[in-house]
């Protein structure tokens, strides 16, 4: 029996700030961050749109009204979670009208936790074959003002329809793990900007990625491979990871590999980093910018969080996968957002929820989105 994506979508808020904006405002070249990490815009968060509202975006693009009824599992990834107990799936159920006769949960493990979810979503459909999962990864990367991180930020949300049978990426029950306690990259509950050590965090995903991958190595012939994709906090982390291999395998595998990776990134560099949807964020990418792809080509995804865990897994893609991805409508949702001045954008961050128990109405930036933080009070978020 066949499990995998079925449907998946993505979602990014409707303002932006270009990286040539900030570079002038840091005084920096601006070369360093379009070329030094391979990044040209990150989407921005205002209050109305936190992991739930984004989540629910990003999903409701993709479930039909039997989608809804047929679901048994929703699970949200995430490491910018809104509550310590209650789960961001059960508020997105809410606001999706799913069915409630599902197992509803919240899944962390750093940038690691939308691929533990599949996972989970693949084991459940195929005990449960005439039911699907809905995993959702949903993320805001917050670094802080003026500090190394600031340029790998970003915020947005993938949702994926897991089902027998499915349309789009049959996932493999081979995969190559790795966990190791590890403190690369950490945020405290008290605190709402991420701690790292950037160089280690990025020497750890490498040596991670090569001993995974000299595991995989033993069952999977690279020329097996059409594409190999990465989790991309900005591109040029992806790109070393890739490189890695320029020297282990044939020049034409190396140079397809590379061709595809480039596809992949294209949607990632203009939305920025959203932790655990990035990995899903150029599997998106490469399958709507990628005219070469065929069906039963198969694709290795390394999926890594911080902490650290490390995945690789694979899958194949099915017969006229093409007529179930959404091209246009992702084009046009990067097309529609708002470039904010570097003010409004130091503007947007620097703004917070209240934290007294009081209330606070929050009006959004547009009118055009669907489900947006409506208030804050007494310590409750609702939503419309």
């Amino acid at each position: 029996m066949k499990v995998g994506i079925d449907k998946i979508s993505f979602y990014t808020p409707q303002q932006y700030l270009d990286l040539t904006d900030l570079a002038a405002a840091r005084n920096v070249d601006p070369n360093k961050y379009l070329i030094g990490i391979g990044q040209q815009q990150m989407s921005v968060a205002a209050l109305d749109q936190d992991i739930v509202a984004m989540a629910a975006n990003a999903a409701e693009a993709i479930l039909t009204l039997e989608d809804r009824q047929n679901l048994g599992l929703v699970i949200v990834a995430t490491e910018s979670g809104v509550d310590q107990s209650k789960a961001a799936a059960l508020f997105v159920q809410d606001l999706l009208q799913i069915n409630p006769n599902i197992r509803a949960l919240e899944i962390k493990e750093a940038c690691y936790g939308a691929t533990a979810a599949l996972q989970l979503a693949h084991d459940f459909v195929q005990l449960h074959p005439q039911q699907k999962a809905l995993v959702i990864a949903s993320d805001i990367a917050r670094y802080g003002l003026n500090t190394a991180g600031e340029v790998t930020q970003g915020a947005g949300a993938v949702a994926m329809l897991v089902s027998e049978q499915p349309h789009i990426l049959a996932l493999e029950s081979l995969a190559f793990y790795q966990s190791k306690n590890a403190g690369d990259f950490w945020r405290p509950n008290y605190s709402q900007q991420a701690l790292a050590r950037g160089k280690y965090s990025e020497e750890l995903y490498l040596q991670m990625f090569t001993q995974i991958y000299q595991r995989a190595q033993q069952k999977v012939a690279i020329d097996q491979l059409a594409a190999l994709l990465f989790h991309i906090p900005f591109s040029k982390m992806g790109r070393k990871a890739l490189k890695t291999l320029q020297d282990q395998i044939p020049e034409a595998d190396y140079k397809r590999l590379l061709a595809r990776f480039e596809q992949s990134i294209l949607y990632g560099q203009k939305v920025g980093n959203i932790y655990t949807g990035s990995l899903y964020l150029s599997l998106i990418s490469l399958l709507e910018h990628d005219n070469s792809l065929q069906a039963h080509d198969r694709i290795a995804l390394f999926s890594y969080g911080s902490g650290a865990v490390g995945e690789l897994f694979f899958g194949q893609l099915q017969p006229n996968y093409q007529a179930y991805l959404r091209p246009q409508a992702h084009q046009e949702l990067l097309q529609q957002r708002r470039r904010l001045t570097v003010d409004e954008y130091e503007n947007i961050f620097q703004r917070q929820l209240v934290t007294d128990g009081s209330c606070q109405e929050i009006v959004p930036p547009t009118t055009t989105t669907k489900h947006y933080l409506k208030k804050v009070d007494q310590h409750e978020r609702f939503y419309q």
